[in-house]
């Protein structure tokens, strides 16, 4: 990465790594977890942003290009990532027309879905440029949780999918599916310090009780396409992402000590206000 290319202004339609906390752990988890996908692979980013991604897949990639429709992003990204197996180039998602067809083994188009209208097209504009055995990494958030429960509008979505919806739409342009639910969560972890590896197991719990498994609703799903079985063989049960200063929980922590202390300022002055014979409230 290069330190000479400005950041982009934030507005809300594209994540820039710098956005900090939760929105950072939701898109780097999705470019962590597609990174193993993309090994030795030539992969298409489509919708690319700011290029963060697409950089972090070339590290593992054979080859990966980057596309966005707006050329002040592409030539942000270009200035800011170089990789010898990297390039990106303006284009839309929707037609790709300078890829040709069967020329890829991975396509990774996160949050890109519910921005567009022509959703069937995206998905066969993708089915046209994979390989047979080509793989699609999808992501988009779940209607039901992201608007229905939260009350939250986002006015850069156009149209977003319940979980039925979603499953539809992909399975009329790739048979198999494996699905997946994304959420920053609050979770304690276990893991073998000398370096080894083994099943992975998780646990929640509800009230009194503890169950097996993950049981949440998903903010967001992320789904891996293929056109057969096969391809999807070797995929993960379960994914974790975390940063190394814990920022999410630091600043969840630094607000409760704010709180605390705001608290314990407020007593002080009632008693203050008490102890002058003055009424300490409304």
């Amino acid at each position: 990465m290069s330190d000479a290319a400005p950041s982009l202004a934030f507005t809300g339609e594209r994540y820039h790594p710098e956005a900090p906390r939760e929105m950072a752990y939701e898109h780097w988890h999705r470019y962590a977890f597609a990174m193993e996908i993309a090994r030795g692979r030539h992969v298409l980013d489509a919708a690319c942003g700011e290029g963060y991604g697409s950089a972090l897949l070339a590290r593992t990639a054979a080859s990966v290009l980057g596309v966005d429709l707006s050329a002040e992003v592409i030539a942000h990204a270009t200035a800011r990532y170089t990789h010898p197996r990297l390039r990106f180039a303006q284009g839309d998602a929707l037609r790709l027309e300078s890829v040709e067809a069967a020329s890829l083994d991975v396509v990774v188009s996160f949050e890109t879905l519910e921005h567009v209208a022509d959703q069937e097209g995206l998905l066969a504009s993708f089915s046209r440029v994979l390989k047979p055995d080509g793989l699609l990494v999808l992501s988009t958030p779940d209607r039901r949780t992201y608007s229905d429960l939260t009350g939250h509008n986002n006015p850069h979505h156009v149209r977003e999918l319940y979980r039925e919806e979603f499953e539809e739409l992909v399975a009329r342009h790739f048979p198999r599916m494996r699905l997946y639910g994304q959420r920053v969560v609050t979770h304690s972890m276990l893991w073998r310090l000398d370096g080894g590896t083994g099943a992975t197991t998780a646990y929640t719990q509800d009230g009194n009780d503890v169950f097996g498994g993950v049981r949440t609703l998903p903010m967001y799903h992320v789904a891996v396409c293929a056109k057969r079985g096969e391809a999807l063989s070797g995929l993960p049960a379960l994914s974790f992402f975390a940063d190394a200063q814990q920022s999410v929980f630091a600043h969840y922590e630094q607000v409760i000590r704010d709180l605390m202390a705001t608290d314990r300022y407020a007593h002080t002055l009632r008693e203050r206000l008490r102890a002058a014979g003055l009424p300490d409230g409304p």
